[in-house]
């Protein structure tokens, strides 16, 4: 089925000065001012009857023309929509990632966040039928990409997500109560939160077991996962003179909070203090509960504003040349 949309439809706005166009015309019309010029019958001494009515025709030809320009600059677009739903068993996953500064420390290779990133990244890709979104939070939180079967996209935004977008912190509780808000409108069995976080809550307005709360009132299962070295980890800084170096920095996880959290939900706490360790957590969680899900395919656009562009071209190369020809004299 296709349907005819405008991408520009503000310009149909200029059809409004159409009216003023012929108003102008008319008014010059017993001058050579006019550009477009409307002789009179009467005004044509010996004219040929059919010269005269093409020539009483141009402004009308210019007219149409102006129209076509008019919606060809207004973009229009077909849009084929696919009726096919496809049907197939997934879960529903919100990867929630912390990047707060202390992900950049270099326990992992080459830091916490991308260690972080490049497994999320190869989880989706071995997860065909599942939805994912992500959220990132560090003293705030924000949707980084809504739920979707497009995996290109999730692992697409996976890769563009870094520090220092947002206040510094680790604000749990935002970060998880964000994901339930992704979630809870989820028709499906299994809808799963990925939680990961090297630190403790110490900031956001929303407490970690509130956030949890919500969760479970949507039965949503939370999967935390904490992410350090045991002891202490190298940390990238400045020196005096402003050259890279590093300092060891304590790792500091509230494990008994990432804990409660998991369990509340029923979901599981993993401690992950090397890459290794992280990527077997991901694999872990390969036997999760499915559900059938489906998916609409939509939209195949294809631009047609060449045809009225192409239209309006020939009728005033047309206009043009009859009035420096067959009607010239006139």
């Amino acid at each position: 089925m296709d349907n005819i949309e405008f991408l520009n439809h503000n310009y149909f706005f200029l059809l409004l000065f159409i009216p003023f166009v012929l108003i102008y015309n008319n008014y010059k019309s017993f001058t050579n001012e006019s550009f477009f010029y409307f002789p009179q019958f009467n005004l044509i001494p010996n004219s040929n009857f059919l010269k005269v009515f093409i020539k009483k025709s141009q402004i009308w030809v210019k007219i149409l023309s102006l129209t076509l320009i008019i919606i060809a600059l207004a973009r229009p677009q077909s849009v084929k929509i696919s009726d096919e739903t496809l049907k197939k068993e997934g879960i529903d996953i919100i990867i929630s990632i912390d990047v707060s500064s202390s992900m950049l420390a270099e326990d992992f290779k080459p830091n916490r966040l991308e260690a972080a990133k490049n497994v999320a990244i190869d989880f989706v890709s071995n997860r065909y039928n599942d939805r994912f979104g992500i959220v990132v939070y560090a003293g705030e939180s924000y949707t980084q990409c809504p739920l979707t079967t497009d995996h290109t996209i999730v692992k697409n935004q996976l890769k563009i997500v870094k520090d220092g977008i947002i206040e510094d912190g680790t604000a749990i509780g935002m970060g998880l109560a964000t994901s339930v808000s992704r979630l809870k409108e989820s028709i499906s069995k299994s809808k799963v939160i990925i939680l990961l976080t090297d630190g403790e809550n110490n900031t956001g307005f929303i407490d970690p077991i509130t956030a949890v709360d919500l969760a479970i009132e949507s039965n949503i299962k939370v999967y935390t996962i904490g992410v350090g070295s045991i002891g202490q980890a190298p940390y990238p800084t400045l020196d005096f003179f402003g050259r890279p170096t590093y300092v060891d920095v304590d790792v500091k996880i509230d494990e008994d909070l990432l804990i409660k959290i998991a369990e509340m939900t029923d979901g599981k706490y993993f401690r992950a203090t090397d890459n290794n360790k992280l990527i077997e957590i991901y694999n872990e969680n390969e036997n999760l509960e499915k559900t059938e899900i489906e998916e609409i395919k939509y939209y195949n656009k294809d631009e047609r504003f060449e045809i009225f562009a192409l239209i309006a071209l020939i009728l005033l190369f047309i206009s043009y040349s009859l009035k420096f020809t067959f009607l010239r004299g006139i």
